[in-house]
């Protein structure tokens, strides 16, 4: 009923703390009322750490099912419309966004927000899978991670792969692009971007070298 407000979510424990979730055996619990005190909302977040509500009725101590239905009404939509309200801000608190899973955009994403301070910008609703680092001065991108197939890398594999686009000079891209480790820039300007496969085919630390190159570029 609510999967969709954290999807793409990833929970951040000490956030959950922070928010007034305590820790349960195999995982976090939190307890609030809502509408004017007439249901008390419990949300469990079990080893997955997405969130499973329970809603009951104060005055009766009876357990509330129907906002978890297909039924339809003023009542029981102010009832669904409540719940939603607290999950989104629990989203918003606790969680982070946690579209790319291959390991080298996880330790990238973890070296820019240390080295840079900035965080992933998702700037397209209808391509989810697709976001931009910029300076905070310029307000140029240096980076866009994005998921695409292999086969439109050239690639013989209808696979998909993460994939990060850097600026380059163009007199570099001339020598660095090989259709093999370096590829011309997806849906960037083929001259001043060029293409990485976030696979392990290209050293962690020869990405972040070539990240700080394109963030100077970026002026």
């Amino acid at each position: 009923m609510f999967e969709e407000i954290f999807r793409h979510k990833k929970a951040v424990a000490e956030n959950l703390e922070s928010y007034g979730f305590t820790r349960i055996r195999g995982g976090y619990r939190y307890e609030r009322d809502i509408l004017h005190g007439e249901f008390r909302l419990e949300i469990t977040l079990g080893k997955n750490l997405m969130p499973e509500t329970r809603l009951t009725e104060n005055a009766t101590g009876e357990e509330y099912v129907l906002y978890k239905t297909d039924a339809v009404g003023s009542y029981v939509g102010a009832v669904r419309a409540a719940v939603a309200a607290v999950l989104r801000n629990i989203a918003e608190q606790c969680y982070e966004t946690a579209v790319f899973k291959a390991r080298q955009s996880v330790e990238l994403i973890a070296y820019v927000r240390e080295n840079y301070g900035d965080e992933l910008e998702f700037l397209w609703e209808k391509f989810p899978d697709c976001a931009i680092w910029r300076r905070k001065d310029s307000r140029k991108w240096y980076g866009v991670l994005l998921t695409v197939s292999r086969r439109k890398l050239g690639l013989p594999s209808e696979d998909t792969a993460e994939i990060l686009d850097l600026r380059g000079e163009p007199k570099l891209l001339e020598q660095l692009v090989d259709n093999k480790r370096y590829f011309p820039g997806w849906h960037m300007n083929k001259k001043h971007w060029y293409t990485i496969v976030l696979d392990g085919s290209v050293p962690l630390e020869q990405i972040c070298r070539r990240v700080e190159q394109s963030y100077f570029l970026a002026t």
